[in-house]
């Protein structure tokens, strides 16, 4: 299921960086994320993000492919 970068930041406003994947996962499952959000973020393949720019990027790159 293609994951929207926008719909995945809305889950992560508000949050510090830079950020271990393990805590955008964390936070974004606390902050209600549905399991296509969360799965999608468990699948990008860097370990830490600088910015939400830095996620929207990995996303992108997740759904072309």
């Amino acid at each position: 299921m293609t994951v929207n970068p926008i719909q995945v930041q809305k889950f992560l406003s508000g949050v510090d960086y830079p950020m271990s994947k393990k805590d955008v996962v964390d936070t974004a499952r606390q902050q209600g994320a549905d399991d296509a959000v969360v799965s999608t973020l468990e699948e990008l393949p860097a370990e830490e993000f600088n910015s939400p720019n830095d996620i929207s990027e990995a996303i992108g790159k997740l759904n072309k492919g």
